[in-house]
């Protein structure tokens, strides 16, 4: 019995690592369709949201199958447990992601962020690719010195997001209200993505050492 429980634990990890993965690539594809009010690469990323959807629920059936047929105890539910809330986060990942396509997309042909704050997004959207690749890895490798590396990256999301609302709120800002509202919520989408990333490696962090992490 704890063999097949090791097993199944081993391919819900497997299948989280995807999601974050998956989440970084849809971020990746996202932050093009911004930069480049391409309205083809934000349709796909929209189209694919649905398949990502369908290996979220995948996981969570993993993960509740665990709990009712390997009566897993001890750490082992501690882990189970960890890893629902990994798919969770992961998943928010996506849909975030989503959002930032599903912007590009209403703002089409026009371009959803003004020229002067496009150097943000482009920060922000490497941040967020290099992270979600990141931390589809550290859920591989349950590596907690690479998943407490994490914390620098974030920190240099929520930088650049501090940065990015002073230029909106600067009375200099000629965009207009719908620009502002746009670059607000798109500026929260990539920060809110780094914070869910961050969120798992404090996870893998805890399973790893038993101490939670900072």
């Amino acid at each position: 019995m704890r063999t097949a429980y090791h097993h199944q634990l081993d391919a819900l990890k497997r299948g989280i690592g995807d999601l974050c993965g998956l989440s970084g690539a849809a971020m990746q594809r996202a932050t093009q369709a911004l930069l480049e009010a391409d309205i083809g690469v934000a349709e796909a990323v929209i189209s694919q949201h649905e398949s990502f959807l369908a290996a979220v629920g995948q996981a969570e059936t993993d993960a509740f199958n665990l709990l009712a047929l390997q009566a897993p105890v001890a750490t082992e539910l501690r882990a189970v447990f960890a890893n629902l809330q990994n798919v969770a986060d992961a998943d928010r990942m996506g849909a975030l992601a989503l959002h930032v396509a599903q912007i590009a997309r209403r703002r089409h042909p026009a371009h959803a962020i003004p020229d002067d704050v496009t150097g943000y997004f482009a920060e922000m959207g490497r941040i967020a690719v290099r992270t979600g690749g990141e931390i589809r890895d550290i859920v591989l490798s349950s590596d907690p010195d690479r998943a407490a590396t994490l914390a620098d990256k974030d920190d240099a999301m929520d930088d650049l997001h501090r940065r990015l609302f002073s230029v909106v709120m600067d009375p200099e800002w000629r965009h207009g209200v719908a620009a502002a509202v746009d670059v607000t919520l798109l500026g929260r989408y990539y920060e809110r993505f780094a914070d869910h990333a961050v969120q798992i490696g404090r996870r893998v962090i805890f399973q790893a050492t038993g101490t939670p992490a900072a």
